[in-house]
């Protein structure tokens, strides 16, 4: 017997695998009830409206890239090297990002709320990544500019992945973008005497 935690877990689950597979607009109540496992009571219980159901899942989605990246972000490595170990974290690049993904599902666009949430997330990620960066040295500025290009190369090379059907196609965005950030001398990466 699954308990009300479990189930509201599993419902959760079940739609976000659904939203990233389908879109929220084309993902009924009914098909996450059948992928979840848990009954048609449990779904009206927690959920008693697709709005419902669909801000728990997004804002869970959310989440959960958010804390992905600010693993990768946040520590004591050297700045630049936690930036390159989020851009060169592997990603099922075919798949594409599931926050990604929502900008370009209508359901989630045209509802205000759900768009504030995958809103708040690419905000919160580019201010995780332009911390770093002004961690490493850089002004504000160019931090910022430098945060927003990152995080284009992760989402640019899921498209790009996706449209070609070529996973390294990601990866030759991401070794081009680390590529540019030369060898890193400074304060992180002192120049290396012979």
């Amino acid at each position: 017997m699954s308990t009300p935690t479990d189930a509201r877990d599993r419902l959760v689950a079940a739609a976000q695998e659904m939203f990233a597979a389908q879109g929220v607009g084309a993902t009924s109540p009914r098909q996450v009830l059948a992928a979840s496992g848990v009954g048609q009571g449990s779904l009206y219980h927690h959920f008693p409206t697709k709005h419902d159901l669909a801000a728990a899942a997004v804002g869970a989605t959310v989440e959960s890239a958010l804390a992905a990246a600010r693993r990768d972000l946040e520590g004591t490595t050297p700045a630049l090297d936690r930036v390159v170990a989020y851009v060169e974290r592997p990603r099922d690049a075919l798949a594409g990002c599931k926050v990604g993904r929502l900008t370009s599902d209508q359901a989630v666009m045209d509802d205000a709320g759900l768009h504030d949430v995958v809103t708040a997330y690419f905000v919160r990620l580019l201010d995780a990544v332009a911390a770093a960066l002004r961690e490493s040295g850089l002004p504000d500025d160019a931090a910022r500019d430098r945060a927003h290009a990152a995080v284009a190369i992760v989402q640019g090379g899921y498209v790009l992945a996706r449209a070609t059907g070529d996973p390294d196609a990601m990866r030759a965005a991401v070794r081009g973008f680390v590529s540019l950030l030369g060898d890193r001398p400074g304060p992180d990466h002192p120049e290396e005497t012979a």
